[in-house]
């Protein structure tokens, strides 16, 4: 964790976030399993906890530590199990407009993206342990998912990003989601509920 003392707190926050949505995505992905559950769980509470303490004082070694842990267990996730096509979408939008940290980008797509899934109410009882992992103990419904990411967001000041101020316009979704789907089209197998290019434009 030494190593990371002298990250920017904006930077700190793109690669926290980048590591929680691994485990996220890997918690409600359909290659989820014993190992890739043991491993997503205890890094969405490591870095749900700590991420906002390392953003405003980076040289707190304790949270760092434990950020580093879950970013570690996060990168294992994508290995036993899988990410989900939101960094399919967001590879996208990086590859266009290259100023876009990766971070950001699944930030800007992310609230959107898993309240699809909620909608679809495709894994309700996921969403809803995340929610307590991430702090909310009475969470009982899968909003509470939403209600914790954009509290995580507003903790670690990137709740205000814009797509807009990367050059990103309207016009460009579906060049993106189609570029998404025909480069990493192998993550959107893993979704429960399949994501149409309209979808993913919406």
């Amino acid at each position: 964790p030494e190593l990371t003392l002298n990250v920017p707190p904006k930077f700190t926050a793109y690669q926290g976030f980048d590591a929680l949505f691994h485990s996220v995505e890997g918690y409600i992905s359909k290659r989820a399993n014993l190992m890739s559950d043991m491993m997503s769980t205890t890094a969405i509470k490591y870095i749900s906890h700590n991420l906002p303490k390392v953003v405003h004082d980076g040289t707190d070694l304790d949270a760092r530590e434990k950020v580093a842990f879950g970013s570690y267990l996060s990168g294992i996730v994508m290995v036993v199990g899988s990410t989900t096509s939101q960094h399919s979408l967001e590879h996208a939008m990086s590859a266009y407009h290259q100023e876009l940290p990766h971070g950001a980008g699944l930030i800007m797509l992310s609230k959107a993206y898993f309240k699809f899934f909620i909608d679809k109410h495709t894994c309700d009882d996921r969403f809803i342990h995340m929610a307590k992992l991430m702090g909310k103990e009475d969470a009982s419904k899968p909003e509470d998912f939403i209600t914790m990411l954009v509290k995580l967001q507003e903790d670690c000041g990137v709740a205000g990003l814009k797509m807009s101020e990367y050059g990103i316009r309207p016009v460009e979704f579906r060049t993106l989601a189609k570029n998404a789907m025909d480069t990493m089209g192998r993550l959107f197998k893993n979704d429960r509920t399949p994501l149409s290019i309209e979808e993913c434009i919406a």
